[in-house]
């Protein structure tokens, strides 16, 4: 009787995670379809993409849209714009961040939980737009990149995932130790926390890449065209060919053309902009899970 149970177990846990296997997978293709459809769209006739020839594969194969994209002087400018708001960008709030998050976990410090609810509140109250932008000019930052960083400050849910981690997964024994032997909280900070936190850093540091590098509308509004990143560039462009093809509509032939070009201009921006985080993304993948799930909020 005792064996029966076990195989009969044993069938019913394999079962199970067939299962799961077969709904992972169905998710899976519901999440990167949409992603997969874009890029042969990007390489198809758009005319056959509306028709719903574009399934799985391309149909009228074309480079036009990366063409036309890659044509404008600009694009190399903005991406050299991304690549450095992303690194200062990251660097910025990943140091703010723990700047933030290694006090506030300390339940020794004098006043921590009201300072822990201050950060809390900006999380649900914030100024506004204009105000925003009044501050900024005030303070000489128009036209400035650090306008991208400075507002924003410490990005208050990031701060509390570390700290949660820093409070629930660092023994404070090894903290009070280290204490006990002279060391300085800085020392404590570089030499214990710094290195014990880098499954979490991991994921500030995706985190963050990619608040910045998908940043246009602050770019839009605080800088000058020639500092514009790549989404914004690549916004621009979208504008322009729309714009050009609306001009058009009055020569026969011209706007079907334009329109085309449009069309296919919009798909092609859509993976040169994605296509750096999407190269990036598998190489920290694994810390990425590892710290997100360490960093989750223990109840």
């Amino acid at each position: 009787m005792k064996k029966k149970e076990k195989v009969s177990a044993g069938l019913s846990e394999k079962a199970s995670d067939t299962i799961l296997v077969i709904i992972c997978v169905i998710i899976m293709l519901i999440v990167a379809y949409p992603l997969y459809y874009i890029l042969v769209a990007s390489v198809s006739n758009p005319y056959d993409v509306y028709a719903g020839k574009t399934f799985l594969l391309p149909s009228g194969f074309t480079l036009k849209g990366y063409q036309a994209v890659f044509a404008d002087d600009s694009i190399f400018s903005g991406l050299l714009n991304s690549i450095k708001y992303t690194i200062i960008g990251t660097v910025y709030s990943v140091v703010m961040i723990y700047l933030v998050a290694f006090p506030l976990s300390q339940k020794s410090m004098p006043g921590r939980t009201a300072i822990s609810l201050f950060f809390i509140v900006t999380m649900y109250f914030g100024g506004g737009l204009i105000p925003t932008y009044l501050v900024v000019k005030d303070t000489g930052l128009l036209g400035n990149m650090w306008a991208l960083f400075l507002p924003g400050g410490v990005a208050v849910g990031n701060m509390i995932i570390v700290r949660n981690y820093i409070e629930n997964s660092i023994p404070s024994s090894l903290i009070e130790q280290a204490e006990i032997d002279g060391a300085s909280q800085l020392r404590v900070f570089w030499n214990i926390i710094i290195p014990l936190s880098r499954p979490i850093m991991a994921v500030m540091v995706v985190f963050s890449m990619v608040a910045y590098w998908n940043d246009w509308f602050t770019a839009m509004i605080y800088l000058n065209s020639s500092q514009a990143p790549l989404p914004l560039v690549l916004r621009n462009v979208l504008i322009k060919s729309s714009a050009s093809a609306a001009q058009a509509s009055t020569i026969s032939g011209g706007y079907a053309e334009l329109n085309k070009l449009t069309e296919m201009i919009k798909f092609s921006s859509i993976i040169v902009a994605a296509a750096p985080m999407l190269i990036i993304y598998p190489f920290v993948q694994k810390y990425f899970e590892a710290g997100f799930m360490a960093g989750a909020v223990k109840g």
